[in-house]
């Protein structure tokens, strides 16, 4: 009989422990009927200029970008990311987005031949959201990684850099 009431006592604690959980989930703060879900457009992210793609949901704005870097041998180029609406400023979704980003930061020669550098990063963004477009200027911080030439000797260090992007979207 003793067995039966740890195990009782222990449901009952499990059960208010779940509950107190949704607590630290984060808010859901975009409405769905004011925005276009499924966005593409275009942009400029450092030196990578990009087409990009960008679905908008309850929680915030995931981003995938891909494109060319403008100098050298137009080395291919991509991020990934997600913004979290951090403060609204108006009656649209428009505010001051958190964000985080990870992908490739910049293209350097290394060895005659040009080489994209992974990295990642945060960002706090300005986005003027409605339901026809969005629109995007973030500034940024990351570390992208190091390169090193056949030589073995170190031709870009990892530290920290700047990262300035505009992107311009349509909803489909």
């Amino acid at each position: 009989m003793k067995k039966i009431y740890s195990f009782l006592a222990l449901l009952t604690f499990s059960s208010v422990t779940c509950a107190s959980v949704q607590d630290y989930l984060p808010e859901a703060k975009l409405q769905g009927k004011d925005v276009s879900p499924f966005n593409v457009g275009l942009g400029v992210t450092q030196q990578l200029a990009h087409v990009n793609g960008e679905w908008v949901n309850p929680y915030g704005i995931a981003y995938l970008k891909a494109g060319a870097y403008l100098n050298g041998d137009h080395t291919f180029g991509g991020q990934v990311g997600f913004r979290y609406p951090y403060y609204l400023t108006g009656k649209n979704q428009n505010g001051y987005y958190l964000g985080v980003y990870a992908g490739t930061l910049e293209s350097r020669r290394v060895d005659n031949d040009y080489t994209s550098r992974l990295g990642g990063g945060v960002d706090l963004a300005y986005v003027w959201l409605n339901k026809d477009r969005i629109s995007t200027f973030s500034v940024g911080i990351g570390a992208a990684e190091a390169l090193k030439n056949t030589d073995g000797s170190t031709v870009v260090d990892t530290k920290p850099q700047l990262q300035f992007a505009y992107t311009l979207s349509f909803g489909l």
